[in-house]
């Protein structure tokens, strides 16, 4: 931490406490590759080994719910109010969870919440296995799955500090991100060639074992009780409440919040691409284009965790930040002012390299700059705007599309992130001098 910081705006920061391997210095080209020093940690590895398996059966489960609403309504509205059904409990779930992740055996919740992640998608393969055509019980079940999964992941991110000491968290963070990013291209591709041969009701089942091998590895991980000589509390509204005076105490967890937000909210093009790849890329085929653009980001995101090896070198973690916004702000206005379909990608998988690297060093930020009883109710918050920030954008980027064009909104929405994150990394020096 930069000693012109003062200890009320990092607070205490305690990690793993066992000794990194580091062993030889790196040279030559594998100074960029992935650092998988975290992987040498029984406990890191068996929590990361799980997230490969759910990762891709997680995307399974989101194809499926989609495809089979639309199916059954025929309607792309009902599609979307589906999505909107299971954001509401997404957010309540994930701020209460991170409060109950602070007040119990993180073990223990995992523990449950997987299993009710497991049970719930067994109850997708039920209903489509019986034919029951109902798309009441599919929201009814995507609610409840959204409920579990914002009660797991708080629980899941913030038990990464007590698994690695806090110079491997950067990488940490980089080899559970590359997973999930892998998982968005893999699974929906997978899904795609399942239908066809085994149905879509199986790719619940799939998901539903997958499941079961995350189960076992958490129950395989340590005890992950809340710290000696924390004070024993209930998880009630008025933990929540003190998580976000937390925030509020602590600009640098503030920034790197706005920060996540400036950049989704305003940056975040996908529900354009459709028009976009009709519109402005429809000579290279709508099909090709459409699927080009959902996956260009993921693809960026992926190789820039590939080649994150540098990242566990970097110390100033708030630069890392900022720049990366400003980086997927100005990829995204060039995407937004391309006419090429090629270079249209190629500004995005930019756009995706820099929010791999936004999401690596916001997350050893959240991880280090929060103490121990703290982190569940961070990664709480931390899981609403994720999954809250991409949606707005949705709602504001489908209107702006509308009122000025596709690429207007696009190339605006971008050159916003950059103006706003300066103007806000220049009025807050708190993440500016954030370093470890």
């Amino acid at each position: 931490m930069d000693t012109s910081e003062s200890s009320s705006e990092s607070g205490p920061r305690p990690a793993a406490k066992a000794p990194a391997p580091d062993g030889p210095r790196r040279g030559g080209w594998r100074r960029w590759a992935m650092d998988t020093r975290p992987l040498r940690r029984p406990a890191y590895r068996r929590l990361w080994s799980s997230t490969i398996v759910t990762a891709v059966g997680s995307q399974l489960t989101a194809v499926a719910v989609p495809k089979q609403i639309y199916d059954i309504t025929g309607s792309s509205a009902w599609v979307g109010a589906a999505s909107l059904a299971g954001l509401l409990p997404l957010i309540v779930f994930a701020l209460w969870g991170g409060a109950v992740a602070d007040t119990v055996d993180r073990r223990k919740l995992l523990l449950v919440t997987n299993a009710g992640i497991a049970v719930t998608s067994l109850l997708f393969w039920i209903q489509a296995a019986t034919g029951l055509e109902s798309v009441a019980a599919l929201m009814l079940l995507l609610a409840l799955q959204q409920a579990f999964w914002g009660l797991n992941a708080p629980a899941r991110s913030a038990s990464v500090a007590r698994l690695v000491p806090e110079e491997e968290l950067p990488a940490a963070n980089a080899l559970g991100s590359t997973v999930m990013q892998t998982g968005q291209v893999v699974g929906p591709l997978l899904a795609g060639a399942l239908i066809p041969v085994v149905g879509l009701p199986e790719l619940y089942l799939i998901d539903a074992l997958a499941l079961c091998v995350t189960v076992w590895a958490v129950y395989r991980l340590p005890a992950l009780p809340p710290l000696s000589g924390t004070a024993v509390r209930r998880a009630g509204v008025r933990e929540v409440v003190a998580g976000f005076r937390y925030i509020a105490g602590h600009k640098v967890l503030l920034l790197s919040f706005l920060a996540d937000i400036v950049a989704m909210v305003l940056g975040m093009p996908r529900a354009l691409f459709p028009q976009l790849a009709a519109e402005t890329y429809a000579p290279y085929g709508e099909g090709l284009a459409l699927g080009l653009l959902f996956a260009a980001i993921p693809i960026g995101a992926v190789a820039g965790g590939l080649f994150s090896g540098t990242f566990s070198r970097a110390r100033r973690h708030g630069w890392m930040v900022i720049g990366a916004v400003v980086v997927w702000g100005a990829a995204i206005t060039g995407f937004g002012l391309s006419g090429s379909l090629w270079l249209a990608v190629a500004f995005l998988a930019v756009a995706g390299i820099a929010d791999m690297v936004s999401m690596v060093f916001r997350g050893a930020i959240l991880l280090s700059a929060a103490s121990d009883e703290m982190r569940g109710r961070m990664q709480g918050v931390f899981t609403v705007v994720v999954a809250g920030g991409p949606r707005l954008a949705d709602v504001l980027h489908g209107g702006a599309g509308s009122a000025f064009g596709a690429r207007e909104a696009v190339a605006g929405g971008g050159l916003l992130v950059v103006v706003v994150m300066l103007a806000l990394a220049a009025a807050v020096p708190a993440l500016r001098r954030y370093r470890v």
